[in-house]
């Protein structure tokens, strides 16, 4: 079953406290992030405002009047040359997964990356068996390029990264504008 009416819109600082609940449960829960202690709301408003300061987007979902999800774009690496390539985030909050907030979500983020003068998206997705965030990314254009076999530690387990790339903007082989 799909939600009705799902409203994508930019976040702002007064859906921190829900984001940081939504987080807070991936953390504690799930593999999809391998923070292990959940940050706390100033936390999250730190870095809700590192990604705004950067100009990059950062987006809620909404749903029957409450937050749903939300996803944003952080830089991929430091290095100046990577200055065109950011990494996604997509989380949707417990119980309202598998329908359709994250395919509301990850459109609106790759056209505000667009906008935004970037040329490559990455996914790093947190465990290989996430089959739900690596079918969102294939639905939406993203290949699997590789995969970071037991690189964390959670849960008493050894969990993979993978990762994902899509291009946006010009074509690749055109200089950056």
């Amino acid at each position: 079953m799909m939600l009705t009416s799902i409203r994508v819109r930019p976040a702002m600082l007064t859906d921190v406290p829900a984001i940081t609940d939504i987080y807070r449960h991936h953390v504690l829960h799930g593999l999809a992030t391998f923070e292990i202690d959940p940050p706390d709301t100033a936390e999250m408003k730190r870095r809700f405002e590192a990604v705004h300061a950067l100009g990059l987007p950062y987006l809620v979902a909404e749903a029957a009047g409450e937050i749903a999800g939300y996803a944003y774009a952080a830089m991929y690496r430091a290095r100046p040359a990577y200055r065109y390539v950011v990494e996604n985030s997509v989380y949707v909050a417990s119980g309202r997964t598998r329908l359709g907030v994250g395919s509301a979500l990850l459109p609106a983020l790759i056209a505000a990356c667009t906008v935004a003068g970037r040329r490559q998206i990455i996914a790093v997705i947190g465990d290989s068996a996430n089959r739900a965030s690596i079918r969102l990314h294939e639905k939406f254009g993203f290949e699997r390029v590789g995969m970071l076999p037991a690189v964390g530690h959670k849960f008493g387990r050894w969990v993979d990264s993978v990762l994902m790339q899509k291009a946006i903007g010009a074509d690749r082989n055109s200089p950056p504008d």
